[in-house]
């Protein structure tokens, strides 16, 4: 038996050595428009808190272009296991101030043009001093890793978030607890982290959040958590409600449903402030009840009427056509074959009373 482990763990080492390790696939491209890459792909860091990043289960790869002039420009790729987890990083590396590119895919770029993040499907695109960055350039980049990406849609809940008194930068999305608590402290509402255990990722949950100005600054932070099932939702609004009313921190933030979709205003400005937030939600309902049902086909009663008189017309027509068919051959054939086809003499039979002496003949009829 020990003979045969160390015949197997030399096949094992022998087969390592004539077959090495696949190639891992390079997806940064060689070349974006006028740029050329100056180095090969190297692994690099996430700009991420290790919960995240453990959370989103994401890696990333860099690699340096350059082009005619001195000009470089350093890109760095974040892959990860799907479009959900690539927009919770995405959100997590958003920054106040970064307002929207104008790709054909979500982008964001501060006022002064040194950073760039661009979202496409599973990936994300750090891009540092985008100014020296046509756009055709970038739409050239984004098209060469749609390619690669994976094309299923993001989380439906970041369009609930309304527009109007958004501030650019302050969207965050959370899969999990570890998204859930770095969106509060980012968005400064550290103190509602005890709301992490009762939101219930587990049972599939997903949250949104994102700070609003309303004339007073933006104080306001409005949080979304949807939910697979109106059941769920009603089941962990009261978690949240047992939670808010336990911390005093907490003290004037509400839980409202409406259909899966939980809304929460974290520390509101004022009830006043609250109530506008949530009815400039994006998120509308629709119950459907499957029940058999019948149409009402019947046709107006001036119809009806028409068409029951045309019916007695057509068959009164009818029955005139084929009465004088059946007389007119009736008629001709008693002339052709007199006393042969009808009216034959030994065919009639007449009741009589005997009231006379003559009995009748049936020839006399005819």
């Amino acid at each position: 038996m020990r003979r045969l482990f160390i015949t197997s763990g030399l096949i094992l080492m022998l087969s390592a050595a004539v077959c090495p390790a696949a190639p891992q696939t390079q997806l940064l491209p060689d070349q974006i428009g006028k740029w050329t890459a100056a180095s090969g792909t190297s692994r690099s860091s996430l700009n991420l808190p290790p919960p995240v990043s453990s959370e989103t289960s994401g890696t990333a790869e860099s690699r340096i272009y350059s082009s005619g002039s001195a000009q470089t420009l350093t890109i760095q790729l974040q892959k990860y296991a799907d479009p959900s987890a690539a927009y919770e990083a995405y959100t997590a590396q958003l920054e106040m101030g970064l307002n929207p590119g104008d790709l054909k895919v979500p982008s964001a770029v501060d006022t002064k043009e040194t950073k760039m993040l661009i979202l496409i499907g599973n990936f994300v695109v750090d891009l540092r001093k985008p100014s020296d960055v046509s756009r055709a350039d970038l739409q050239s980049l984004v098209d060469a890793l749609q390619k690669a990406s994976e094309r299923t849609p993001f989380p439906p809940i970041r369009n609930f978030l309304p527009e109007d008194g958004l501030v650019q930068g302050s969207q965050r999305y959370a899969l999990g607890p570890a998204g859930f608590q770095a969106a509060l402290v980012a968005l400064e509402r550290g103190q509602f982290s005890g709301l992490g255990p009762e939101v219930g990722f587990k049972t599939g949950a997903e949250a949104v959040m994102g700070r609003y100005w309303l004339g007073r600054g933006p104080n306001d932070v409005l949080l979304l958590i949807e939910y697979p099932t109106p059941q769920l939702a009603e089941q962990h609004l009261h978690h949240l409600e047992s939670a808010l009313s336990g911390n005093p921190a907490t003290a004037g933030t509400t839980v409202i449903r409406r259909g899966s979709l939980l809304s929460l205003v974290l520390a509101p400005s004022s009830a006043q402030a609250a109530d506008v937030l949530r009815q400039r939600i994006n998120y509308s309902t629709q119950v459907t009840w499957n029940e058999p049902s019948q149409t009402l086909t019947d046709p107006p009663w001036v119809v009806v009427l028409k068409n029951i008189f045309l019916g007695a017309l057509f068959f009164c027509g009818l029955a005139l056509v084929l009465g004088i068919f059946f007389g007119g051959f009736r008629v001709l054939i008693k002339r052709i074959f007199p006393g042969k086809v009808f009216d034959r003499p030994q065919s009639l039979e007449v009741l009589q009373l005997g009231l006379s002496s003559k009995p009748i003949d049936p020839k006399d009829l005819y």
